[in-house]
C-alpha cells in the first residue's frame, strides 16, 4: 500500500475535546480533510479551519480510502460505522481507524461488519489528553494489518508523536489502552485519598504535591491532576468524570473475560462510581478528589486560593 499523499482525501468522524485538535494538526501540515460531526457548531469550526464537512460518515467514506473516527463510545462506534448512513456504505473506504477508547470486543465486531466491505480495520486508541492531541504528542496504540498500519502511520505520526503497532491481532490496541488507563483511574482513586489525608493534617496542598512529584509517590496523576487543575481549583484538564469511569468498566469487562480477579481496581472504580451518582459525570476526571475532600472535611488548594 502506498501512503497518502497531502491532497488525497482522508475522512475525519468526531470533532470533540480529542478530535477537534487532531483534525487542526493535520490540516496545518496540509492534508485534505473531509469532517463529519452531528454538532453543527463543532463542524463549523473545522471548517472555518480547512476541513471541508460532510453531512453523515456514509458522505465521508463515498470519498476518502481513510477514515478516522474519534467516538465518546462503543455503541457510538458502532453506529457510525456499521448503522444507517454510517461508514460501511461508503464506496471509496478502504482502510477504518478507530482512535476511540472501546474496549477490544467492540473493536473487533466492527472489523468483522467492516470486512465483507473490502475494508481493513485498525483500532488505533490514543492516550495524552487534549493538551497531547493539540501538541501531537499523544501514544497511538495500533493493532491490525501490517500494511494497512504502514500506509496510515505517517497520518497518525502527525498527531501521535509515539505512535506503535501493538500487535496483528484487531483489539490489542483497545487492550493496552485500557490497561493504561485502568492503571491511570485507579492511580488517581488512591491518590485522591492519600491527598485528602495530607491536607486533613495540615499540610500545605501545594508543599504536598511538589514534594511528591519529586519523590517516589509521583505519578501522572499527581503530575498532571493534582499539580494543576486541584491546586488551582480549574478542574480543568479536559477528560470528563463519565468517560474514564467507561474506560473503567470496559477494562474490567475485559478482565473477567480473562478469568482475571482485579480488587484494587474494582475498589477504586467505587469511588468513580460516588462520584457519577453525586452529579459528577459530565464534570473533569479531576473533580474526582471533591468526594474525599469531602470525607475529610478540606480542600486541597494552593494557599493562594485561601489568602485575601
Amino acid at each position: 500500500m502506498t501512503e497518502p499523499t497531502m491532497r488525497e482525501a482522508l475522512g475525519f468522524i468526531g470533532l470533540g475535546a480529542m478530535g477537534a485538535p487532531m483534525v487542526r494538526r493535520l490540516l496545518e501540515v496540509g492534508h485534505r480533510v473531509l469532517a463529519h460531526d452531528l454538532n453543527p457548531v463543532a463542524l463549523a469550526a473545522a471548517v472555518s479551519r480547512g476541513a471541508e464537512g460532510r453531512d453523515s460518515p456514509a458522505a465521508v467514506a463515498g470519498e476518502a480510502a481513510i477514515v478516522l473516527v474519534s467516538l465518546p463510545t462503543p455503541e457510538v462506534v458502532r453506529q457510525v460505522a456499521l448503522g444507517v448512513a454510517g461508514l460501511a456504505e461508503g464506496d471509496a473506504l478502504r482502510i477504518y481507524v478507530d482512535l476511540s477508547t472501546t474496549g477490544a470486543q467492540a473493536a473487533q465486531a466492527v472489523a468483522a461488519g467492516l470486512a465483507p466491505r473490502g475494508v481493513v480495520a485498525l483500532d488505533a486508541p490514543v492516550s495524552g489528553g487534549v493538551a497531547g492531541a493539540e501538541a501531537g504528542t499523544l501514544a497511538v496504540m495500533v493493532a491490525g494489518d501490517r500494511a494497512a498500519f504502514d500506509r496510515v502511520r505517517p497520518v497518525l505520526e502527525v498527531i501521535g508523536a509515539n505512535t506503535v503497532l501493538v500487535g496483528g491481532q484487531v483489539g490489542q490496541g483497545q487492550t493496552l489502552k485500557l490497561v493504561n488507563n485502568l492503571l491511570a483511574a485507579t492511580t488517581w482513586a488512591a491518590a485522591c485519598e492519600a491527598l485528602a489525608m495530607g491536607a486533613k493534617a495540615g499540610i500545605d496542598p501545594e508543599l504536598m504535591i511538589d514534594t511528591i512529584n519529586k519523590s517516589s509517590g509521583r505519578s501522572f496523576p499527581t503530575e498532571r491532576f493534582a499539580a494543576g487543575p486541584v491546586l488551582s481549583r480549574r478542574f480543568d484538564f479536559g477528560f470528563r468524570m463519565e468517560l474514564m469511569a467507561k474506560d473503567m468498566r470496559l477494562a474490567l469487562q475485559e478482565a473477567e473475560a480473562l478469568g482475571l480477579v482485579m480488587p484494587t481496581s474494582r475498589a477504586a472504580q467505587m469511588l468513580y462510581g460516588l462520584a457519577m451518582a453525586d452529579g459528577g459525570a459530565k464534570g473533569d476526571v479531576t473533580e474526582l478528589v471533591k468526594i474525599t475532600e469531602g470525607w475529610a472535611g478540606t480542600e486541597i488548594a494552593a494557599a493562594r486560593r485561601n489568602e485575601g
